[in-house]
């Protein structure tokens, strides 16, 4: 080939990232990783520019641990809700409250129900209590004093909405806040819902302003932002912080505000902006294509992050603060306590308190303080695009190997601090990670074709790698040598190891030709089945087999390959056992221990010998687990690591270990079958056992003893549940230890 026909083969192939960039950008080839991406590198801007300081304006009122062991479990009565409405408007002065929780059932707890009854009926000719009665219903009607003590005050409460095939619906909702005549005949892509759980009549009327507290949950299940206006049948609800703040500067008109047609036309399904209006006075809030806005967190949630004061509700109700402590304060109602259930993954936390979220966007309207991702953003990126990837395919084919590094930094470095000062300055979320893409893969590919000799290279893999892996995984490496050598590196692997029961014994009664041959059979039919799985063998000691996956071929399923490959040994080690009783020869089993993490790979040794083998702590562990498969009687014992790299599974959680050597407790656990493959009693099992290691954990040995019994009896046989039956024995001995975190120590190998 001609040096004018490489040029061009060169620039050819460094294009080729900016079309598939384009290509996701527009939407027609859209590539997940790339948005998954995007909202890491979003959540890196967000978290490096949080003010991380307390916000004095807002204030919450946590139903936490404390109060609920003070004041009793939740729900509380309403008149102890009442008093503590009473407490926060008369003595505290506060400006303005709002509920992050949801009063969608009546409250009995005062009996006054069952005194009607008996009104009605036993006591029905009893004149003196009837008049008692009658005397005591308006203190005894507990809603109704709740009611009373909301009634005409700035007071908002919170509602949920629903999103599921039944469409329940159960309260009153507020009025909406938008009609659909308001929108113009424009298709708008609210976040739509067909259920609702809201309030009873006797509270909405008495505090007729109320908001949904709905977050939006992105696909990695973290939460980044909340629906400030949500659809339901046709009507528009706003959020809670919405409604709070509207309350906060005098309930201002919702208007939708549209995009210019002229930058997006008619047929654009999103909005530009929630715009307040009230007068001549207009405030417009920016929203993304689902109406939705960007909670701007301002810190680390929960007491201890420092963004908000939190207050406990026994504190409240008990009246520990001194008069006027929290004058002219924006109150949110809410709860941190776990067994509550509205702790949030958010960018900033993996237990962020829901209220939180509420009070973050409640001072970033009252700041103007909102990111959002504008309409425009696609543009955006398509420029961003054709700028750099068109600089990068003139430049990078003419420039030594050297400059082209400086010059692709200087690019990608141009990219992150124009994209971070537009966040930074102006709010805006730009996408970012479709020119990090592009860039980086542009200057590999030019890269690679320039230094790419490929007979040589093949020749060379071949040789050094043709001992170590399959010959279907050498056959792959062929194709991409310069992707492969010997030399030792770090990387993220998935290992096993696999030992024979019961052999030490076995050798003492067999003749060596036997063994050999015993040997032989057991070990051809394990590596034919760790190689058809893409597996490199590592070793053979003695009665134990090592491998690993993931090296020297990039395999990104690597742990879901080994347990395949060990539930496969397993079922060929049952084969094996049949032909043993069979001959008359004694049966084996084996035992499995798989972990995944960062391994040193590479090839190793002396002078005088040397093998392509992983080392490192990951390795070490997958040893310690192969030995704990004894302990726990299973054939296989697989790490958390491992196991969340294989979803394709049905998983039995085991344990939390501390193995000799290592300070932080592993999650253990064994595979069942495929995910999609589990038998109704299986899963049965599965829930009664998480229901019995939550129990244990928490040392709640009573509760522990009932869940082995109901496993026991559907699996009598299984040895785990012994073995848990003469732990909670021992446990149940000793003082309760606040500190245990449930894991179990091994001091020895």
């Amino acid at each position: 080939m001609g040096l004018l026909a490489r040029h061009w083969s060169r620039i050819a192939i460094t294009l080729l990232p900016l079309v598939f960039a384009l290509l996701h950008a527009v939407g027609v080839l859209p590539m997940q990783f790339l948005h998954r991406l995007d909202a890491i590198l979003y959540d890196a801007r967000l978290r490096a520019t949080m003010p991380q300081t307390l916000d004095p304006r807002v204030v919450i009122v946590d139903i936490d641990e404390k109060s609920l062991a003070e004041v009793g479990r939740w729900p509380w009565s309403r008149n102890r809700l009442a008093e503590m409405v009473d407490e926060l408007f008369e003595r505290q002065q506060i400006t303005l409250l709002g509920f992050d929780v949801v009063f969608a059932e009546p409250d009995d707890s005062s009996g006054l129900k069952r005194l009607r009854q008996m009104a009605e009926d036993e006591l029905r000719d009893a004149a003196g209590f009837q008049q008692q009665l009658a005397k005591l219903q308006s203190s005894l009607d507990y809603d109704a004093v709740f009611a009373r003590s909301l009634a005409k005050r700035p007071i908002v409460l919170g509602y949920y909405f629903t999103a599921d095939r039944d469409g329940r619906k159960n309260g009153v909702l507020p009025a909406p806040v938008m009609t659909r005549e308001t929108l113009q005949g424009r298709r708008i892509a609210f976040t739509r819902f067909n259920g609702y759980g809201s309030n009873i009549e006797a509270l909405a009327k008495a505090a007729p302003v109320a908001g949904h507290f709905n977050p939006l949950t992105d696909g990695d299940g973290v939460v980044r932002s909340i629906p400030l206006v949500a659809e339901h049948a046709g009507a528009y609800y706003e959020a809670l912080s919405l409604a709070m703040f509207r309350m906060l500067v005098g309930q201002p008109a919702v208007e939708p505000g549209f995009p210019r047609d002229q930058l997006v036309g008619r047929e654009y399904t999103g909005l530009e902006s929630v715009v307040l209006r009230q007068g001549q006075r207009r405030l417009a809030v920016p929203v993304d294509d689902r109406v939705a806005t960007l909670v701007p967190f301002r810190g680390p949630g929960g007491p201890a992050g420092g963004s908000f004061r939190y207050v406990s509700a026994s504190d409240v109700l008990q009246k520990r603060l001194a008069p006027g402590e929290l004058k002219d304060k924006i109150v949110l109602v809410g709860t941190t306590a776990p067994g509550l259930l509205d702790l949030r993954v958010t960018p900033v936390g993996e237990t962020y308190p829901g209220v939180e979220t509420h009070a973050n966007v409640i001072t970033g309207l009252m700041d103007n303080r909102l990111h959002v991702k504008p309409d425009y953003a696609v543009g955006y990126e398509v420029v961003v695009l054709l700028v750099a990837g068109l600089l990068l395919a003139v430049l990078l084919p003419v420039l030594s190997a050297t400059t082209a590094v400086t010059v692709s930094f200087g690019v990608v470095g141009a990219l992150v601090a124009l994209n971070y000062y537009l966040f930074a300055a102006h709010g805006l979320v730009m996408p970012l990670a479709s020119a990090l893409f592009m860039a980086g893969t542009a200057f590999a590919l030019n890269m690679s074709y320039g230094y790419f000799v490929e007979s040589r290279s093949k020749r060379q893999i071949a040789n050094l790698f043709g001992t170590y892996v399959p010959p279907e995984l050498v056959d792959e490496m062929v194709k991409d040598p310069d992707s492969y050598s010997m030399k030792a590196t770090s990387k993220e692997l998935t290992v096993m190891f696999s030992d024979m029961r019961g052999f030490t014994k076995m050798s003492e009664k067999m003749e060596p030709t036997q063994l050999q041959e015993l040997l032989n059979e057991v070990f051809s039919k394990l590596t034919d089945i760790i190689r058809s799985n893409r597996g490199t063998i590592d070793k053979y000691m003695g009665d134990c087999v090592m491998a690993f996956w993931g090296a020297p071929v990039e395999t990104p399923n690597h742990a879901e390959l080994a347990v395949k490959s060990a539930l496969g040994m397993i079922a060929a080690v049952v084969e094996i056992n049949e032909g043993h009783r069979a001959k008359g020869i004694p049966e084996i089993g084996i035992g499995v221990g798989i972990n995944t993490g960062t391994m040193c790979v590479g090839d190793m040794g002396s002078d005088i010998r040397r093998s392509y083998t992983v080392i490192g702590d990951a390795v070490n562990l997958g040893s310690r687990l192969e030995g704990l498969s004894k302990v726990y009687g299973l054939s296989i014992v697989v790490s958390e690591s491992a196991r969340l790299q294989a979803p394709g599974f049905a998983w039995q959680e085991l344990d939390r270990v501390r193995v000799k050597g290592k300070e932080q407790a592993v999650g253990i656990y064994t595979p069942l079958a495929p995910a999609d493959a589990v038998p109704p009693e299986v899963a049965q099992e599965l829930k009664i056992w998480g229901a019995f290691l939550k129990a244990y954990r928490a040392q709640d040995w009573e509760q522990c003893d009932l869940q082995l019994l109901n496993l026991q009896r559907i699996n009598a046989k299984k040895y785990l549940y012994d073995l848990y039956t003469e732990r909670v024995a021992s446990m149940r001995l000793l003082p309760f230890d606040p500190s245990w975190d449930g894991a179990t120590t091994f001091e020895t190998k």
